[in-house]
C-alpha cells in the first residue's frame, strides 16, 4: 500500500511580515481620516474632552449647521467659488505649461538652454518671495478681491515644476511622428495639437490632479487676495467658521472639513484610471 504525501507549500514568513507591515502602515495613514469622520459626528462636549474615536451618539446636526455656511454665505456658494478657482487653475496650467514644455522639448531657438535652466531655478524660489511684488502688481491693476490673481498666473506658465514634468515626458516621444506630420504639411502648432498633445495625456492628467489639489488646499494666497465673504472658498470659510462661532462650533467645522475633502477625492478617483492607463502604455497607442 503506497501513501501519497500531500505536498504543502511552505509558509513564507518574510512575505507575511511584509504584508502585515503594509497593513499596519495603511491603518496609521488612514487613522487621521477616520478621526476626522468620527469627530464630525461627535457632540460639542466630546470633540475636545473625549479621547474616544467613536462618538457616544451621532450628532447629524453638525452637517446641517455646516451646510448653512458662514457669514450668511451658503456652503454651495463656497463650493462653487472653490471649484471656479481650482478649475481655472487646472485649465491654465494644462494649456500654458504644455505649450511652454513643447517649446523647450521640441523647438530649436536661441538661448533655449539658458532659459530652460533659468526656469528650473525658479522651482527653488519660495512662493512668499514673489507674493508681495505680485500683490503690488494686481493691486495697481485693481484686481485685488477678485479671482484673477488666483487664476491669471496659471495661464502664464508660472509653475516650473509642471513645465519640467511635461518636458521630460515629451522628450521620450519619438520624433518620427512629428517628422511624418511635417511631411504631410503640419506646422508646429498643428503638430503640437494633433500629434504631441494627445500622446502627452499622462503628464497632462498628472498636472491637472496636482494643480487641483494644491489650488483647492491653498489657504494663504486666497487669504491675501480675497476679502469679501461672498468670494470666500471652503478653505477660507473653515477659518471664518471658527472665528464666528468660537470653540462651540468644532463639530460643524469638522463636518465642513469632510465636505471640503470630498471634491478632492472624487477628482482623483475620476482621473486616476486614465493616469494609470496612460503610464502603462507610456503615452503611445497602437
Amino acid at each position: 500500500m503506497t501513501t501519497t504525501a500531500v505536498s504543502r507549500k511552505p509558509v513564507r514568513w518574510g512575505r507575511v511580515a511584509v504584508h502585515l507591515g503594509c497593513l499596519a502602515a495603511l491603518l496609521v495613514m488612514l487613522y487621521p481620516l477616520a478621526w476626522l469622520l468620527a469627530t464630525s459626528l461627535k457632540p460639542a462636549d466630546e470633540v475636545i474632552a473625549s479621547l474616544n474615536l467613536l462618538p457616544s451618539h451621532l450628532e447629524w446636526s453638525n452637517y446641517r449647521t455646516a451646510l448653512e455656511g458662514v457669514n450668511d454665505v451658503s456652503v454651495w456658494r463656497l463650493l462653487g467659488n472653490s471649484l471656479l478657482i481650482a478649475g481655472g487653475a487646472v485649465l491654465g496650467n494644462v494649456i500654458s505649461c504644455s505649450l511652454a514644455a513643447y517649446a523647450f522639448a521640441r523647438l530649436r531657438f536661441r538661448l533655449r538652454g539658458p532659459l530652460f535652466a533659468f526656469m528650473i531655478a525658479t522651482i527653488m524660489l519660495p512662493h512668499h518671495a514673489v507674493l508681495i511684488p505680485q500683490y503690488i502688481i494686481f493691486n495697481q491693476l485693481g484686481l485685488v478681491n477678485t479671482y484673477w490673481p488666483l487664476i491669471l498666473p496659471k495661464f502664464l506658465a508660472t509653475e516650473a515644476f509642471f513645465v519640467f514634468l511635461i518636458v521630460q515626458f515629451m522628450r521620450g516621444l519619438p520624433r518620427e511622428l512629428e517628422e511624418a506630420a511635417r511631411i504631410d504639411g503640419c506646422g508646429p502648432f498643428r503638430s503640437f495639437f494633433q500629434v504631441v498633445l494627445p500622446l502627452t495625456r499622462p503628464a497632462l492628467i498628472t498636472t491637472a490632479i496636482f494643480t487641483f489639489i494644491w489650488t483647492w488646499n491653498d489657504f494663504f494666497t486666497q487669504l491675501i487676495y480675497l476679502f469679501d465673504p461672498d468670494k470666500f472658498t471652503l478653505t477660507l470659510a473653515l477659518r471664518s467658521f471658527v472665528d464666528a462661532s468660537s470653540t462651540s462650533a468644532f463639530g460643524p467645522m469638522f463636518a465642513m472639513s469632510v465636505i471640503a475633502l470630498l471634491p478632492i477625492v472624487l477628482f482623483f478617483l475620476a482621473f486616476q484610471r486614465f493616469l494609470v492607463e496612460g503610464m502603462a502604455s507610456s503615452g503611445l497607442k497602437g
